[in-house]
This record gives structure tokens, C-alpha cells and sequence, in this order.
């Protein structure tokens, strides 16, 4: 999901501090940042859009994402040849200087929102799998979800995310390995004659599936926020740009083979999780259980900035009352997060289907980060001395994001 890189910096560029970090190693943070569980419902949104839809669709979005992410950095080395900024400018921070306070507020409050609503996909994400791996406790969703919040509460009152980092790069592992799976449940259908390309949809004849499946592929492309993090990091900053469109190449390409073959695999069986329709055998109970551990040790990491924020009001708060003892201000951290968490989780017992809420998030949030605010900062800060195909581009993504938002909010809501 998306998050702003002064209130979150992912582990590979926490413990990368103290020097800039080589190729190589802008390569990992990129992709760690950018694949998360969104990919596991591609095969979901070819069903839902069709094959050929959804092989477009994930390619465009993939390509729009990188041009946003391009516009980003070019925002930001504009800004910060003026001294008082420096490399410090974030996310947040062009809001700023786009539209003041307004933007400012606006853009960190969407970063907030976007982090919590990622944080709920991956307890929905966790309680749906540990229901697939354990379907005879007969166990509602909210049950699974409830039971990982002392876990979570606890994991949340960890004070270093480099702690945590192991676990984030053993989830894009197992993310990795249940592609692996996929595929080859895909490659051992069609060796039996399972499946025939007549039988599945090209294109929807449902014109709200389109923009729900492409909510879902905005999802996947994770991390949006931390791209002036990911730039800034890079020893060779001259170079990101080509490393970036290398990278997401790579992704993209990986992306679309993977929603394909999981859709050829299942058909009109393919399930909101992928996952979900695997036979019940060791290995991919395995990979089930090795990726709700991988979340359930990340999720730290996506509360992190919404963390931030809220203990940063509480101090104000305890600093106007006088409050000097350092012990109660941790017990009020402790007890803040605590808080957090469970309001998260009741907010998770009621989300319907994983799919759903993804293409929900997908087609709002996402969609005002990676498309929306980045062209409008855009025009905002070069205005005039833009040319005239600039100006025309980042028009057509300003208003196809929010035209995609408002129809793909509607469609995410209603169902499809």
C-alpha cells in the first residue's frame, strides 16, 4: 500500500541511513516496496474484466504509475535546490508547496487513510487464508481477525522497524513462492486438458468490471508514496529513473503472466485470494501460512506513519497539560497503539471479500495517489513553463484518475 517517506522509511532504507545504497540494493528496496499481497487477486480481476482486459489493463496502469512516480521527482528536485528544504521534502511537504496548508493536510490525511485501509486488507487477507487452512474450526472471519490482535498489539509496541525487517522481505518470499505455485498448477491443468481458451472471457460484457479490475491492479502497485524515499536513497540518483522503468518493466511483466495464468488455471472458479483455490496439500498450506506470517509481522510497518501521527498529537496534548513524567507519556503510546489496532480490526470483521475491499482501496486511495496528486503537483508547480503535450499528459491523468475514482468507488461499493 502507499506511504509517505518522511513518516515511514521501508527496512532496507532504514538500515541504508548512514550511505546512500548502490544499485543493487534500490533494485530490492523497489521491489519490496512495490509487490505486496494485491498480486495474489489479479487472477480475480482477469475474471472479473477478462483476460485481454485485464493483460491491458495492468499494463497501463503499470506504465501511468511509473510517469507519476517521474513526476514526483521531478517536483521534488525543483523544490530542493532551494537550501531551506534540501533532500527533506516529502510527500506531504509538496502538498505544501502545491496548496499550503490545504495540500499539505489533504495529502497526509489521504497517506494516513490509505496506510490504515492497507493495514485492514492485510488482517482480511490473514483471517480468510487461516479460515482456508483451518475450514473445520467453523470460525467466523472476525474470529481469526480478533484473535491476532494481542499479537499485533504487541508487535506495534515494537520501537525499531530494521527489528522487523526479516519478516517483511520473508513475505514478498513467500509472495514470490506462491506465484511459483500458481503457475504450476496452471502448467499442470493445461498438460491434462483442463482448460481451453474459448472458455474463458476475453472481455466483460459488464462495463462496471473494467474499472472494479482495474482498481484491483492500482492495488498492487504498492508503495507509491515511498518514491521520493527510494530516489533519494540511490547513490546515483542520475540513473533512478532508468532503474525504476527497468524495475517496473520487470513487474508488470510478472504481474500480468501471473493474473493470466492464475484465470486460465481456475477459470470462473478463481477465488478474491488465489490462494484460496489451491488443493490442500503441504505445500501450499505452507505458503498460506508462511504469507499470514509474513503480514502479520509487517503489519507494524504499515501502522507505522499512522502511529507517528497520532502520538505526535498526543504529545502536544500531554505538553499543554504539563505532563513531564516520561512513564506516563509511554504508557499513553502503549495504550494509543493498543487502540489502533483494535479499531482496525473491527473495522476488517465487517469488510465483505478481500477482492472487494482491495478494489475499493484501489480505486480511491490509490487512485488520488499515484495518479491524481501527482499531476496536479505538477501543473501546480511548473504551470506555464510546462509544454503543451506536458500540460496535455498529465490533464489526461489528472481527470481519467478522478473520473476512475468516482466510477471505480461506485462499482467497488455496489458490486459487480
Amino acid at each position: 500500500m502507499e506511504r509517505d517517506s518522511k513518516s515511514i522509511a521501508t527496512p532496507l532504507l532504514e538500515s541504508q541511513s548512514s550511505k546512500r545504497a548502490s544499485k543493487l540494493q534500490t533494485l530490492g528496496n523497489i521491489i519490496v516496496t512495490v509487490v505486496g499481497t494485491g498480486v495474489l487477486g489479479l487472477p480475480y480481476a482477469f475474471k472479473i474484466a477478462g483476460w485481454v482486459a485485464g493483460l491491458l489493463g495492468v499494463a497501463v496502469v503499470g506504465v501511468s504509475t511509473y510517469y507519476c512516480m517521474l513526476l514526483l521527482v521531478t517536483c521534488r528536485e525543483s523544490l530542493a535546490s532551494e537550501e531551506t528544504l534540501g533532500e527533506s521534502i516529502t510527500y506531504g511537504e509538496l502538498g505544501y508547496r502545491a496548496f499550503g496548508k490545504t495540500g499539505r493536510f489533504v495529502t497526509e490525511v489521504i497517506i494516513v487513510v490509505a496506510q490504515c485501509a492497507g493495514s485492514i486488507a492485510y488482517l482480511v487477507f490473514i483471517g480468510q487464508n487461516i479460515d482456508s487452512v483451518f475450514p473445520d474450526l467453523g470460525l467466523s472471519l472476525a474470529s481469526y481477525v480478533f484473535m491476532l490482535v494481542p499479537v499485533e498489539i504487541g508487535l506495534t509496541w515494537i520501537g525499531s522497524l530494521s527489528a522487523l525487517a526479516p519478516f517483511s522481505i520473508f513475505a514478498d518470499v513467500c509472495n514470490v513462492l506462491a506465484m511459483g505455485i500458481v503457475v504450476k498448477e496452471d502448467v499442470q491443468l493445461a498438460i491434462e486438458g483442463g482448460f481451453s481458451f474459448g472458455e474463458r472471457t476475453t472481455i466483460t460484457s459488464n462495463i462496471g468490471g473494467l474499472p472494479f479490475a482495474a482498481g484491483m491492479a492500482i492495488f498492487c502497485f504498492e508503495g507509491f508514496g515511498m518514491t521520493l524515499a527510494l530516489e533519494n536513497s540511490m547513490q546515483d540518483r542520475a540513473k533512478f529513473p532508468i532503474l525504476l522503468a527497468q524495475t517496473f518493466g520487470g513487474i508488470t511483466l510478472v504481474y500480468i503472466l501471473f493474473g493470466f495464468s492464475g484465470y486460465m488455471a481456475f477459470g470462473e472458479e478463481t477465488r478474491d485470494i488465489v490462494t484460496l483455490n489451491l488443493p490442500r496439500n503441504w505445500s501450499s498450506i505452507a505458503v498460506q501460512v508462511g504469507l499470514c506470517l509474513g503480514l502479520m509481522f509487517t503489519f507494524p510497518i504499515m501502522l507505522h506513519p499512522v502511529n507517528e501521527i497520532v502520538e505526535e498529537k498526543l504529545t502536544k496534548i500531554i505538553c499543554r497539560n504539563n505532563y513531564d513524567s516520561t512513564r506516563l507519556r509511554s504508557v499513553d503510546i502503549y495504550i494509543s497503539r493498543a487502540i489502533v489496532v483494535v479499531v482496525l480490526a473491527v473495522v476488517a470483521s465487517f469488510v465483505p471479500q478481500f477482492g472487494i475491499f482491495a478494489s475499493f482501496v484501489g480505486s480511491t486511495l490509490c487512485a488520488m495517489l499515484s495518479f491524481v496528486l501527482p499531476a496536479t503537483f505538477h501543473l501546480k508547480l511548473f504551470g506555464s513553463s510546462l509544454r503543451f503535450w506536458q500540460k496535455a499528459l498529465d490533464s489526461i491523468v489528472l481527470f481519467c484518475g478522478l473520473f476512475f475514482a468516482v466510477y471505480g468507488t461506485y462499482n467497488a461499493i455496489v458490486g459487480v
